[in-house]
């Protein structure tokens, strides 16, 4: 191999690793509550339109998972979560920049049933007649959708009386799964997963004694892509990404 021909090949790859570089500073991956999946993704179609050659990579789970996932020191960018309590421990852990965090869509929870399903609830003490033989909730220690349920339970003095009934979803998403497949005679999900289930299940009751539900969203403290972090988290919060959030049944915070 002459002196020529190696240069141009070591020119070669210097530059083909400055292009996948390059790249890769355009890829922003955003961790996010399982409840704003289908939001979240016409919300990041939206900015990549607005923004050629950016892509953003969409990690969705439970908020406690991904609590979990950031502490490990798993990447990402921007970190958006279904309730308080798991940013708090977030920015207790230094896992987030506390200056960027903004709250940005709230949300209900609700009771639903199957479709098919002719039992009515009037308020949770009717959980404990016997024809509700499975509860479907999110598992509290790590999905903030089965927190407000257990809130909410222990509130109307009912949660240890229905534990026997209980079945628990690693995501709100499950739980609603659980209760379209006819798995269980009711769930505890968000009025925004009713919306995406298009009339596949049924609403029989807004959840109340929980804290108010306020998503919030931040930079992560270890990202490298500031610049296009904070873009993206600005895009989040505007009027055309709010209309977005709204047609999924997202509220104002």
């Amino acid at each position: 191999m002459t002196k020529h021909i190696l240069i141009l090949l070591l020119g070669f790859g210097v530059l083909l690793i400055a292009g996948a570089a390059a790249q890769a500073d355009q890829e922003l991956i955003v961790s996010t509550a399982a409840s704003l999946t289908n939001g979240m993704k016409a919300v990041a179609q939206q900015f990549e339109k607005m923004n050629p050659g950016v892509r953003i990579i969409g990690n969705f789970a439970s908020s406690g998972v991904l609590l979990q996932q950031l502490d490990k020191g798993a990447p990402a960018d921007v970190f958006a979560a279904a309730d308080q309590k798991t940013m708090n421990q977030a920015q207790e852990k230094k896992l987030i920049r506390p200056e960027t965090r903004k709250n940005f869509v709230s949300n209900q929870l609700v009771l639903i049933v199957p479709r098919d399903s002719r039992l009515a609830v009037s308020s949770l003490h009717d959980l404990s007649r016997p024809e509700f033989k499975r509860v479907a909730l999110g598992n509290p220690a790590t999905v903030p959708a089965g927190r407000y349920a257990k809130e909410a339970l222990v509130k109307a003095g009912l949660w240890d009386q229905l534990s026997p009934k209980y079945i628990f979803g690693e995501t709100v998403r499950q739980v609603l799964d659980y209760v379209r497949r006819g798995e269980v005679d009711i769930g505890f999900v968000y009025s925004t997963d009713v919306v995406i289930a298009q009339g596949k299940v049924k609403k029989v009751l807004v959840v109340k004694g929980h804290q108010p539900i306020i998503y919030p969203i931040a930079l992560v403290a270890s990202t490298a892509k500031q610049d296009l972090a904070r873009r993206y988290l600005e895009f989040v919060l505007s009027p055309a990404a709010q209309e977005i959030l709204s047609k999924f049944g997202f509220g104002k915070p």
